[in-house]
């Protein structure tokens, strides 16, 4: 039996989601004040992109899952082919899947309580985000030459929009909590842009991964699991 998934289909499908859920998650930013919608419970916390462990997050996480599931998918066709960079693929893999669970669980936050700095870099854990961003992009350098010129900018593109919201819109968003707080407008309307630059990025990531296991020729195929018959005798 083969599984067939179809890109066409796929894609616009995955953008409606996203749009669907920043532009729920900015109307009830915006309808809060006004019906003052309750913040423990309801919509806002199920809706809002500025909590956790709700619809959206769960949304970037099974972008994030995704992700890890198809460099694995590469790498071990990478592996079977002999190709180089096997170990590139399966490091990004790894660290999919880690960002994955810290989109639901929030490791990250817990790193900002260890530096207390204020201004832009109120939350702090974007320093050290910022450094290890410039140390495996300077490690890559050899493995992004080596793709295919069209695939290599698609990634560049969807890491650069990624990083640029969850990394770069955490200093507006650090600035803005300093000097007004959390519970207003501003915030949460600078925090959805930082989301919705996140899913962004995620969704054309994967679409540039799924192109590049099409155009490798590799295929996902789930067979019954059966052993073939030998042939019969003439």
């Amino acid at each position: 039996m083969d599984v067939i998934v179809s890109k066409a289909k796929l894609r616009p499908i995955l953008l409606a989601v996203m749009a669907v859920i920043v532009a729920a998650g900015v109307a009830v930013e915006v309808l809060k004040p006004i019906y003052e919608l309750k913040t423990r419970s309801g919509v806002v916390p199920l809706l809002s992109l500025s909590y956790e462990q709700n619809l959206p997050s769960f949304y970037s996480a099974a972008l994030l899952l995704g992700c890890s599931l198809l460099l694995a998918l590469v790498a071990q066709g990478a592996r079977n082919n002999r190709e180089r960079f096997v170990p590139y693929w399966w490091i990004l893999s790894a660290g999919f899947l880690y960002i994955a669970i810290d989109e639901v669980l929030s490791f990250h936050e817990e790193l900002s309580k260890l530096m207390a700095l204020g201004g832009v870099l109120h939350f702090s854990w974007v320093i050290p985000a910022a450094v290890l961003v410039l140390v495996l992009g300077a490690a890559y350098i050899p493995f992004l030459r080596g793709l295919p010129r069209p695939i290599r900018i698609r990634f560049l593109l969807a890491g650069a929009i990624y990083v640029g919201g969850a990394v770069g819109m955490e200093l507006p968003l650090g600035y803005w909590t300093v000097h007004h707080g959390t519970d207003n407008l501003g915030y949460g309307l600078i925090d959805a842009g930082e989301e919705a630059l996140e899913m962004l990025g995620l969704n054309l990531f994967l679409f540039a991964l799924l192109d590049h296991l099409a155009q490798k020729g590799w295929a996902v195929r789930f067979t019954s699991g059966k052993a073939p018959e030998p042939p019969s005798a003439p």
